[in-house]
This record gives structure tokens, sequence and C-alpha cells, in this order.
């Protein structure tokens, strides 16, 4: 027997097996394809928590891999912080299907080891469950979203007592805990009753919301009586079926803009996303319905959050009067300009800059032409929200981060991407220059003739399952054992590998030197003429992801750039994936 099939057979015997996942377990016992995946390896706990299809198995997401979860970070909690009974987690969840049932299943194991679980009576965002860990001084945050993934999916992310995701170095030990556990269809739990009679279950009402929208009115760039006054932008709001509704709302009308509309088809949390194809505001058909509503209200901007409303999609019109959909590294780089455009130049005598390896160098440029130093990190918030902390105790200032895919932190009271604290600002931004007689195109077209265009783009190949796993890891081995000399004809100056953390100079006779970050496996290509290519595996999805950034004198240049290189990479790795 192998060792999924022990597995199986382990859920299959199980007596007090919970009868929804009994019953579709029954429906799989004659599929074996689908019986080996949901056994044959544990759910993976990267170094952000889990995300998984929902179902029966030891590899999908349902009550008892989240009680192993649980039980693994209880047992680490009380060892690594302090008065973690009294201090207690705090617990959120969206709209995802079983996401408040999770959050319970949270609180009922934590229960059964005393200590006090705060869980939101109702779903709210992933930022304000990171504003909620510091604000209600908890040892660990949990919430239960798995972003914009299909409807299928839910997650487990795990924050730590800043609020921030938990690093690597957390997550090693957390994953250790893990481990311990032996059987995750025994972990010890309360029932919810019995948690609430021993005032080990807290549900929190609105108290955290007032807290956190005091914060976010301070976050305004705004002169006082321009602050003071309604604004005519005029804007189309959709949450995507999510849980950006209230803050966002909330958030503009205390800086007076009066003139917000909601798509109203999107406005209800919906787990089955039903009224667009994928519920994240980087598919510009997520917009379908903004633009609509858009066109019918003569909009100036539309904003778009996903699920969890930790990403934040903003489109605006162009000279056609067409919506045009702005790319991550595009809206990141005007919210950076707008901000350093408006911040106390004493300020920038510490003031950081914080962004992923694979974000546009335009953002290198707009913080360097204002003074300010551009720190680089890995991709995922959990490095941005980690070097807040270290800021905290060098008395460093963090001012800006991003990353390219759509997540953005301007002030530090989260410490996670923050889609409403980015939706306030682009709406500021966005009054800004329309008091300037100017579109956000036109603003991001003037930092182009300042500091050159920069492009970048995506491609990505789906490999699913044991085999997609394999040959994901046999490409990376294949790309890092025969680095590349060049690109589409462009030299590679530096070759960057973030698993051995050592950056070769290429064309200084292979001169080497240390990269000063966290282990990863991820390989960087920078070329010459200020272009560059990076590959990574996605960590949250089945898929080996290549990046791409050109730069040009001109857009026309910067594009065909950039398609020669994406061109080039994509028949490399369709040959590579070929001999895998």
């Amino acid at each position: 027997m192998t060792s999924w099939e022990k597995a199986y057979e382990k859920w299959n015997s199980f007596q007090d097996l919970d009868p929804a996942l009994k019953k579709e377990l029954n429906q799989m016992k004659e599929d074996k394809v689908a019986l080996e995946d949901a056994f044959y390896t544990e759910l993976t706990f990267g170094t952000g928590g889990m995300r998984g299809i929902l179902g029966p198995g030891r590899n999908r997401m349902n009550i008892y891999t989240v009680r192993k979860a649980v039980n693994g970070l209880a047992n680490y909690i009380k060892v690594n912080c302090v008065n973690v009974k009294d201090r207690g987690v705090v617990v959120a969840y969206d709209s995802r299907y079983m996401s408040k049932e999770f959050a319970v299943e949270a609180a009922k194991v934590l229960g059964a080891y005393g200590i006090k679980t705060h869980v939101f009576e109702s779903l709210r965002p992933t930022p304000l469950l990171s504003f909620a860990v510091r604000y209600l001084g908890t040892t660990a945050g949990i919430m239960i979203t798995a972003s914009h993934n299909p409807p299928e999916y839910n997650g487990f992310k795990v924050y730590n007592e800043d609020g921030g995701q938990i690093t690597p170095d957390e997550a090693d030990h957390i994953v250790a805990s893990i481990q311990q556990t032996e059987n995750e269809l025994t972990v010890p739990i309360l029932e919810k009753e019995v948690l609430e009679e021993k005032g080990l279950l807290n549900w929190i009402g609105n108290e955290v919301d007032h807290a956190y929208l005091e914060q976010l009115k301070q976050i305004s760039k705004m002169e006082e009586q321009h602050l003071q006054q309604d604004k005519d932008l005029q804007v189309v709001f959709t949450p995507l079926h999510g849980t950006a509704s209230k803050l966002v709302m909330e958030g503009l009308k205390q800086l007076n803009f009066p003139n917000v509309a909601i798509v109203e088809e999107q406005a209800k949390p919906d787990p089955e996303f039903s009224t667009v194809d994928s519920p994240n505001p980087e598919e510009h058909q997520a917009f379908t319905m903004a633009i609509e509503q858009g066109k019918e209200k003569g909009a100036d901007i539309l904003l778009g959050t996903d699920p969890d409303a930790d990403r934040l999609g903003v489109a605006v019109k162009d000279e056609d009067g067409v919506y045009s959909v702005l790319t991550g590294n595009q809206l990141g780089s005007l919210l950076l300009d707008y901000l350093l455009s408006h911040i106390d130049q004493d300020v920038f005598k510490n003031g950081k800059m914080i962004k992923s390896i694979v974000t546009t160098e335009l953002g290198r440029a707009i913080a360097s032409s204002h003074g300010v130093k551009t720190v680089d990190v890995l991709t995922g918030f959990k490095y941005i929200g980690e070097k807040i902390k270290q800021y905290d105790a060098t008395g460093e200032t963090f001012i800006f981060g991003f990353e390219e895919s759509y997540g953005y932190l301007i002030r530090s009271f989260v410490r996670d991407k923050d889609a409403i604290q980015a939706a306030v600002v682009a709406c500021e931004m966005a009054d800004y220059w329309k008091r300037q007689g100017k579109t956000l195109l036109d603003a991001l077209e003037l930092l182009y003739e300042k500091h050159g265009y920069y492009q970048e783009g995506l491609s990505s190949i789906t490999l699913k399952g044991i085999e997609g796993s394999r040959q994901i890891e046999q490409m990376m081995k294949e790309m890092r054992n025969n680095p590349l000399s060049e690109i589409a004809g462009l030299k590679v100056e530096k070759f960057e590998d973030y698993l051995t953390c050592t950056r070769t100079f290429t064309q200084h006779d292979d001169k080497k030197e240390t990269i000063e970050l966290p282990r990863e496996n991820v390989l960087k290509y920078v070329l010459e003429k200020d272009s560059w290519v990076c590959l990574r595996p996605s960590g949250t999805e089945p898929k080996i992801k290549c990046y791409y950034g050109a730069r040009g004198e001109s857009m026309e240049e910067s594009k065909q750039r950039l398609e020669i290189l994406q061109t080039t990479m994509n028949e490399m790795m369709d040959r590579i994936l070929k001999n895998c």
C-alpha cells in the first residue's frame, strides 16, 4: 500500500469524520487519480501560510488541515511569545466558501490551549486583520482567504505579533511545530459554545473598523482647505464580491469624495464570484461592469479590489474616452511620485522606498530623483513588512512599498499590502491631477518623459499536480546550471541566483558578490540597456513565472524590446519543458 493509500484509508476509516467530507470522499472512491492528488502529500505550508482546493484529504483545505495548522501555530506562540493566553490571537475571514467555519475552527483549537481568540463577527479585509493584530496587541493573526484564486480554493495566512506576514524563519519554526502533529483528525478542540461560556471566544464588532478609519483619515496629503471641500472627481468602485465595500466607501467619504458609485451587482459578497471569470483586478475582464457604469456616469477613475482587499486595480479614461487599466507597476510609480511630491523634504534624509526584485525600475528612478533610497526585497509583501519592522528599530523612515502584482502600502499602521489605503490615495491623486487639467495617464507620460519609457511583462506556464511540480523543479535546475550569456541579443551583465545568494558580474571576469537577502528559488538576469528577466516558481499557484523589464527612449522602443525579450524567453522555456 502506497503512502497516499494509507493516508486515504486513515481518513476513510475515521468514525467521526465530518459528514460533508465523508460524503465527498465516498463520491471520489472510484477515482484513483483524484484520491491520489488529495492524499499524496500534505497541503504545503509556505512562508505565509497555505492555500488549496476545498475538499477531503491532507492535500486539501478542510477543517482538519486547518486544525493541524492552528495546532502548530498554538505550540509555536506558546514558546515564542509572552502572555499568550491573555493576548490571544485575532482571526478574520473573507467571502469564500467555509471561511467563517475555518475561523471558528481556529478558535476551537486555540481554546483547547486556553488561548483567547478574537474573531470578527462578519467578513473583513486582510489589511484590517494586519491592523487588528497591532491594535489589539495579540500574539498572532490568522486570515482565512485565498485572495483572488478561483472559487474552489480557500487559504490560511498567518501574521506575527508585528502585524506582518510571518517571515521565512518564523514559518520554518511553525512548519516544524505543525509537523509534530501526527494526526490531523484528532487535534483537540473545544466547541464554540464552551469557548463563549469560558470567555475564550470574543466576537469583534466595529471597534477595530473605527480605529482603522481614524488612521486612514490621517493619510491624506491634501491641504486642509481642499481636504474639507467636496471633490468633483467621479469614481466607480467594484469590490468584486469581496470585503472592501465598507472601508473604501467610508474612507472616501471622510475625505469628502461624494461622487462614488459602487457596482451594485458586485457589491454583495459571493463565494462564486458569479459576475467575473476571475476576481482579480490584475485581469482586465474584472473591470467589465465597472467600465460600463463608468461610461454611464462619466467617471474619471475606476477602482477594483480583490476579494480580501489587499490588491487594487485602477482604470482611467484615455484621450479617446476609452478606459485603460493601469498595470501594478504604473499605478505604484504614480502613487510613489505623488507621495514624494507632497512630503516634507526633511523626511527623505532617512527615507526608504521598498519594492520587490520583479517590480519596475521606474520606481527606483523616481525615488532617486527625490533623494530617496530604494531597497529591493524578494517577491512577497512579508519582506516589505519585515523591513518596516527593522526601520522601527533603526530610526529609518518607511515612505512607500509596492509590488508589480497590484500590492501597495502607504502608511505602516498596516504591515501588509492595503488596497483600502491605495484606493483612497489613488482618488486623491486623480483629483490632484484633474485640478491640473490632466488624467493619470497624462501624469504617467510626464514620468516617462522625465525618467525614460519603462515597460514590464509577465508570462507563465501552468503545470499542475505531481508531474507539474517535477517539471517546474527541472526547468529551474536547467536554467540554474546553464546560465545564459545573452538574451534576445542583449548581453547579460549580472546573473543573480537567489537560492545561492550570489550575484555574478558576467562582463567582469565572473566577479561575484553575496546577495544579502533570504534564500529563494529565483533567478534573475540583469541585461544591458536597462533590461532584465526574472524566473521564479509561483508560491501560491502551480506555475512557473517569467518576468521582464525594458527601458527605451520612446514608448515604441521599450515595447519592441520587451516583446523580443518575451518571445525569446517563451520559446526557450517551451524547449526546456519538452525535454523535462
